[in-house]
């Protein structure tokens, strides 16, 4: 099969074409044939870290996939070969930007119906951590959260906006939102925040706004930390999904706060026994894309895919300043 791999780390040119063995599935496996890929800021941290890549060991990157179902593992109960999937993989297997691609199906989702491949492609990694965070880390109820607050800080992000669309639609929840632009909080509005703040002086925007029960954090926790300490309602929550290098959490001592970690990773690395929860979930995204109640949050629809065109995606990521998601489609 094609594929697209590196062997070293660096910069978005170190993607190479390269020609691989098929992938064999695994007895919960789907063999899925890759028509579309979006790029994630994880994908271009594992790039530059090099991964574990070697000329002897290339690796191939990506996460977040859609494709048809070619054939199944022996114990597979959830999809038949035709099926149309959309998921966002694993760090411990091989990654999607191939024309094979093996994953379990307990973290596939069938594709809504409605999009187009390149539509669905933006949505699995981004919204199976806003759904884990609102859901799981924070508990909040489908129809729950009346008379809390929530903030989110990073709002207009890839994670923010389908965050902001879940709370808004599917919770009562008081929803403000963070924006570093005028045209930034505008998008964070249409997406259903009930008020926005600017994300560039997050503590003087704080001020006014009150005490929050629950905070969804982002982006820029290291810096912002001790605003939302300080903008946090004793007794609540906040929920993390950077990569703070270290965090000082004795000040959440004083309010009973809470801090909880979120990585979408979690369930398929640790083989959790609710794993199929992913499944589940993206059944339910997918439902309610298709009824209209969530929309997709692509950018960039960039074709075909090879090394040059995910180098350009890569670079794009990097760049920042994409309000949605990049996706590759297609081979050439």
């Amino acid at each position: 099969m094609r594929a697209v791999a590196i062997t070293r780390p660096g910069n978005p040119d170190v993607f190479e074409d390269v020609e691989l063995p098929d992938p064999v599935p695994g007895a919960r496996d789907l063999l899925v044939e890759v028509r579309a890929v979006s790029v994630n800021p994880v994908d271009t941290k594992v790039r530059a870290s090099g991964g574990g890549a070697s000329p002897d060991a290339p690796r191939v990157l990506g996460f977040d996939a859609v494709g048809r179902v070619r054939a199944v593992g022996a114990e597979v109960t959830l999809f038949t070969p035709g099926d149309d999937v959309y998921y966002a993989g694993t760090i411990t297997r091989a990654g999607t930007n191939a024309q094979l691609h093996v994953v379990d199906e307990r973290i596939v989702g069938h594709k809504p119906s409605s999009l187009t491949d390149a539509e669905a492609a933006a949505l699995p990694l981004t919204s199976i951590t806003a759904w884990e965070v609102l859901f799981d880390r924070l508990g909040v109820a489908c129809g729950g959260g009346a008379g809390q607050r929530l903030l989110i800080a990073g709002a207009g992000g890839g994670v923010g906006s389908i965050l902001t669309q879940l709370a808004a639609r599917l919770t009562e929840l008081e929803v403000i939102g963070t924006a570093s632009t005028p045209e930034g909080a505008a998008r964070v509005r249409d997406l259903g925040a009930d008020a926005v703040v600017d994300h560039r002086d997050l503590a003087a925007a704080l001020e006014g706004v009150g005490p929050v029960d629950l905070i969804a954090s982002l982006t820029g926790t290291t810096h912002n930390f001790p605003v939302l300490v300080d903008a946090l309602r004793a007794q609540g929550a906040i929920a993390v999904i950077d990569d703070p290098p270290t965090l000082d959490v004795v000040p959440l001592k004083g309010k009973s706060g809470s801090l909880r970690w979120e990585s979408m990773f979690t369930r398929s690395v640790h083989g959790t026994d609710d794993m199929i929860r992913q499944h589940e979930l993206l059944d339910e995204v997918s439902r309610l894309v298709d009824e209209g109640v969530l929309r997709t949050t692509l950018a960039r629809e960039l074709s075909p895919i090879d090394a040059s065109t995910l180098g350009e995606a890569h670079r794009l990521v990097e760049a920042g300043g994409i309000r949605g998601k990049v996706v590759v489609t297609g081979w050439s």
